[in-house]
């Protein structure tokens, strides 16, 4: 399982956050990480206030917090005391209205700056911000306005029109609405937002919020069913801004660039919330993914720590190497990955591409935080996620029949990834499902549906999803292990693997493929492809068959929907596509 480890020379990263790991866990407490936040002045705490407000009263409010780029590369810059002035702006808009502690204010915009004004203004006012992905049509949008009883909504015209204006009235808690980019008159029960802003005042005494106050609500990209709502609080800060520091390697003045979409967990957490904790400046690029413009973004901004996803990672490995070499990216020290488990082949690209590896983690909506990782000074083993970060305990455990669970000690056993509960940023809840909440613990752990394994030096490797893995002839196969095993052909771009039934086996594994630029699909390659599988793999393992694609389904967060080939290939009912890559709809 451990395929060309990557070690750190001693020495090489003196200057990291977290230097030595044992001694790190050894030393940490969420007290000591609350230590390192302000806390608002006379008692509570505030995620807004953590995340700008400190900084400004500390004289830093002329550092820089913000760099917007637009598709047409038009900028927009934001220090600590600008950025601060528009949040409070947002946050005197929603007092004026009544919109008070607890409220829910929806956001559905692109990375556009009104997002972050919008987010943190919510926090700062005591309410509870909660943001929609961009591409979502209608129905995902009313089902989570619904679910989460939104009272306010910051959206674009365009999105209005066409996402929420023909539904608009079955929303009885709706009953702000605010628009960027006017055209004119905006609709009927509707306001310009920058209308609204202008004569707001720019100052705001923060709404004083405790550290278990509802604060974000962020909605699972889940592949089935309802929506989840899972429940965050402002003690969530606490998290973000340590994780960030450890995992992220955050320190005052670095240049950031996470390019998640802030519709999603990541986008908020860590595009928002732990690099503003941190001091850090933030990179915000408006366009959609193009390998030239990430680089040249990349070089001109000095990025020095870059947070992005498996799919961008494969995109730009299937353009190759070459084109990284003709950028000068020597201010970038740590390359992060997030999203779904990074495959060995693409860490391994990374110290080929960019003089270092890229470091996976593993994460969930629910977690809130970065749980586990890959330390900058820490040695990399590709493929692996790997070790906890100091203050949470995880485990591998199996479900007994009365409901229990037991920890399972041998390394390098399958069973489920779980975690002690107690961490800031654990969710609090699903809203108005109790019931669904209660069954995500049992003896003491979070269970948290994803099959993993832990070796001898305490690395922890995933499996796949509990619903994903393949039961062949009483072998348990994880779905990763062959997408990899299948990415180290320089012909594959991306795999994705499936069980199709078999009478006598039970399962059998199926995999599709995305070639790289300049092969095509054949039969000879397709035989080349199961030799290659089975030879790394061995008989049990390797897939039956492969099929060629030229896309594989994918949601915006970048993870491969490999229930979504399965219903495919079985005719089956698709199921929820609201988190489906447009594309691919």
């Amino acid at each position: 399982m451990e395929w060309r480890r990557i070690r750190k020379p001693p020495g090489e990263c003196r200057d990291a956050n977290l230097v030595d790991y044992e001694e790190g866990v050894r030393e940490f407490s969420w007290d000591k990480a609350r230590g390192q936040l302000d806390g608002l002045p006379g008692g509570g705490l505030n995620i807004a206030h953590e995340a700008v407000d400190r900084h400004i009263v500390a004289g830093h409010g002329e550092k820089h917090a913000l760099r917007w780029i637009g598709r047409d590369d038009q900028i927009r810059d934001f220090t600590y005391s600008a950025l601060g002035a528009a949040i409070n702006g947002f946050a005197n808009v929603l007092a004026r209205r009544g919109v008070s502690k607890g409220d829910r204010v929806f956001s559905l915009l692109g990375r556009v700056p009104e997002l972050y004004v919008v987010a943190l203004g919510t926090l700062k006012n005591g309410s509870v911000f909660s943001p929609l992905f961009s591409a979502f049509g209608p129905e995902p949008i009313k089902a989570r306005m619904t679910i989460g009883e939104a009272r306010v909504l910051v959206t674009s015209e365009a999105f209005y029109r066409r996402k929420v204006e023909p539904w608009r009235r079955e929303l009885a808690t709706l009953e702000h609405v605010f628009l960027t980019e006017c055209s004119g008159e905006p609709p009927e029960g509707t306001m310009d937002l920058s209308a609204a802003m202008a004569d707001c005042l720019a100052a705001f005494e923060t709404v004083r919020t405790a550290p278990e106050d509802l604060a974000l609500l962020h909605f699972t990209s889940g592949t089935t069913g309802r929506p989840k709502g899972a429940v965050h609080v402002h003690d969530a800060v606490v998290s973000h801004h340590v994780t960030g520091r450890l995992a992220l390697d955050l320190k005052p003045g670095d240049v950031f660039w996470c390019t998640a979409d802030p519709g999603w967990v990541t986008g908020i957490s860590y595009g928002v919330i732990s690099p503003l904790s941190n001091q850090c400046a933030l990179v915000v690029d408006q366009a959609e993914f193009e390998v030239e413009r990430w680089y040249r973004t990349l070089e001109r901004e000095q990025v020095t720590v870059w947070y992005t996803a498996p799919t961008a990672i494969r995109m730009l490995m299937k353009a190759g190497a070459d084109i990284a070499r003709r950028f000068d990216l020597s201010r970038l020290r740590l390359i992060a990955s997030v999203g779904e488990p990074l495959n060995p082949e693409a860490v391994a690209w990374g110290a080929e591409a960019f003089g270092k590896p890229i470091h996976d983690n593993w994460w969930q909506t629910e977690t809130g935080g970065i749980m586990i990782s890959n330390f900058r000074a820490m040695d990399v083993k590709p493929g692996s996620m790997g070790r906890p970060l100091p203050g949470v305990a995880a485990g591998i455990v199996e479900r007994l029949g009365d409901g229990a669970v037991r920890e399972i000690e041998t390394p390098m056993t399958k069973g489920e990834l779980a975690l002690r509960p107690g961490w800031p940023s654990m969710m609090r809840g699903y809203l108005h499902e109790e019931e669904r909440y209660r069954k995500c613990f049992a003896s003491g752990w979070y269970l948290t549906g994803d099959l993993a394994m832990r070796d001898d030096e305490g690395y922890f490797w995933f499996v796949g999803r509990g619903d994903d893995v393949i039961k062949s002839a009483g072998h348990l196969i994880g779905p990763f292990e062959v997408e990899s095993a299948l990415m180290e052909h320089p012909a594959v771009a991306e795999a994705g693997v499936i069980g199709v039934p078999e009478p006598t086996v039970g399962e059998v594994v199926k995999a599709f493929v995305a070639l790289r630029n300049g092969y095509e699909p054949s039969e000879s390659l397709r035989k080349e492809l199961l030799g290659h599988a089975r030879r790394r793999l061995g008989p049990a393992v390797a897939p039956k068959d492969i099929a060629f694609r030229q896309n594989l389904p994918k949601t915006r967060s970048g993870k491969i929907m490999r229930r979504l080939l399965k219903a495919r290939e079985l005719g089956l009912p698709e199921g929820d596509l609201s988190t489906l890559e447009s594309e691919e709809r």
